[in-house]
């Protein structure tokens, strides 16, 4: 058998050669761009910030004027919610919200993927304020409404009940929402949060590939119908909270911490071993996460590193940051959540246990800060309970994800589109044993690297839909290639 760096090497010379029939619409700069490992780069210099577009509403005296005006609304204040994957852990915990603070939040439209009973149940305790139902998956859209007659959902209610591919715009356009949560996975949720925005609906983003995938294409329209996007995982929460009332070009630099994952305490070379000698082991342990239990995605993504990678990205368009002004940094503890460094060498941090219901329950109050009944809620936070924390940076050579995400934020257009299929779909295979561990950058810089001869610079909402199949293929076709390499 031939040496393990040789064979990865012609693994991805092969899987390069996989390059798909595409049109002449990149720039030369991409067509002759490196996309290598060594995409991050830590900048520390004197030269100006540079700022871009961004989707949350900060940075900006508009946004800086509706943070106010909206704190300073009268007390009775509420928020009409419309759930998009209600069934789901962010959707649960939405519902949460709403249970014990009915006072502040309303539901009044709910869609979920195909889980029809728990749909029903919810449809049911909140048939008083719902107005839309959706179901994605239309053979469940009878049992839906069977699951909804013997729930008691139907008795006295008035309610539209949608199933299939309008099924999540249908809720996501619900005409009595103000705010919509977009707890859909995958570019699946692409389309209704488009919609949503058009119907000049806030978003609670939830859905990492609006952004990632999507952001050239949502950014304008964010501009355009005045919509507040407010982000709801804890990093970027994080760095939202930090940045209420900073004012326009202040902010120097975005600071995202990571716990660093499952090989967190492993050298770069002891981790190469393990990947050639065990390499059950290592997927073993790269689908356990240290801290706590998490999906099994998010998890091998916590491993790789690739979820940092992913914020990275979703920070650059949330924010308006370049990425020379995004640090990655390593946080065992998962305590500081994320953090900003203003002009004046000012460090701006949110702290506290980790909880990800504190950020989705500021992404729907935004900018109201809600209290809620003590036990809804963790422990409150004690700095000397906690007693210390510990910083370090990332190994580039142990995390060449990181990198990548970093090559293809600076590319932009469609770059970051293929990037976050090509993982998906590389981690999917990974977890069920058809790639090691390895594989897993070798498959996404050879997407990426394919992906040049039909990068688009500002792509529609269709390209990018086209461009998440395609890196998905390329991947299985890495997979192909390499079976034929150990054949």
């Amino acid at each position: 058998m031939a040496p393990t760096h040789l064979l990865l090497a012609a693994l991805a010379a092969s899987a390069s050669a996989l390059i798909l029939p595409g049109t002449e619409k990149f720039a030369r700069t991409v067509a002759n761009l490196d996309i290598t490992n060594r995409g991050y780069v830590r900048v520390d210099s004197e030269a100006p910030t540079v700022e871009h577009p961004r989707a949350a509403p900060v940075l900006e005296a508009r946004a800086l004027r509706k943070a106010l005006d909206g704190a300073l609304e009268d007390a009775s204040w509420t928020r009409a919610v419309s759930v998009l994957g209600s069934t789901g852990s962010i959707g649960t915990q939405t519902l949460d919200f709403a249970r014990a603070r009915p006072d502040r939040f309303s539901v009044v439209a709910l869609c979920a993927g195909s889980n029809y009973a728990l749909l029903a149940e919810q449809v049911a305790e909140f048939k008083d304020q719902v107005k839309v139902v959706g179901i994605s998956d239309a053979s469940k859209l009878g049992l839906l409404k069977e699951a909804l007659a013997a729930n008691g959902a139907t008795d006295g209610s008035s309610f539209e009940v949608v199933g299939g591919d309008d099924a999540a715009t249908a809720c996501a356009t619900a005409r009595e929402a103000d705010v919509v949560v977009t707890g859909v996975v995958g570019c699946a949720g692409l389309v209704p949060t488009v919609a949503a925005i058009e119907a000049g609906k806030d978003i609670a983003l939830a859905n990492k590939e609006t952004l990632i995938a999507g952001g050239p294409a949502i950014l304008p329209l964010l501009e355009k119908h005045g919509v507040a996007m407010t982000p709801a995982d804890s990093e970027h929460s994080a760095i939202f909270q930090a940045l209420q009332g900073v004012p326009p070009g202040a902010m120097r630099k975005v600071i995202l911490t990571a716990s660093g994952g499952a090989f967190r305490d492993f050298d770069a070379e002891e981790l190469m071993r393990k990947c050639l000698e065990e390499p059950e082991w290592v997927r073993a342990k790269a689908t356990t996460h240290p801290n706590w239990d998490m999906g099994a995605k998010i998890t091998v993504d916590s491993a790789t590193m690739m979820n940092k990678g992913l914020e990275v990205i979703e920070a650059h368009y949330l924010f308006g940051a370049d990425y020379d002004d995004i640090d990655v940094v390593v946080h065992p503890q998962s305590i500081v959540h994320s953090a900003i460094e203003t002009q004046d060498n000012s460090v701006i941090a949110q702290l506290g246990w980790p909880d990800m219901r504190l950020p989705l329950l500021y992404s729907v109050a935004w900018p109201h800060r809600v209290r809620m009944p003590r036990d809804q809620w963790e422990p409150r936070f004690d700095l000397v309970k906690l007693g210390s924390m510990t910083f370090k940076g990332p190994d580039n050579d142990k995390y060449p994800c990181i990198g990548l995400a970093y090559a293809a934020g600076r590319v932009g257009g469609t770059m970051t589109g293929a990037l976050n299929a090509a993982n998906e779909q590389a981690n999917e295979m990974f977890r069920e044993g058809a790639f090691d561990y390895l594989d897993i950058p070798k498959a996404i810089e050879a997407a990426m690297e394919n992906h040049k001869s039909d990068f688009i610079a500002k792509p529609s909402l269709q390209d990018i839909i086209d461009v998440d199949l395609w890196a998905r293929q390329n991947v299985k076709d890495f997979a192909d290639a390499k079976k034929k390499i150990l054949a």
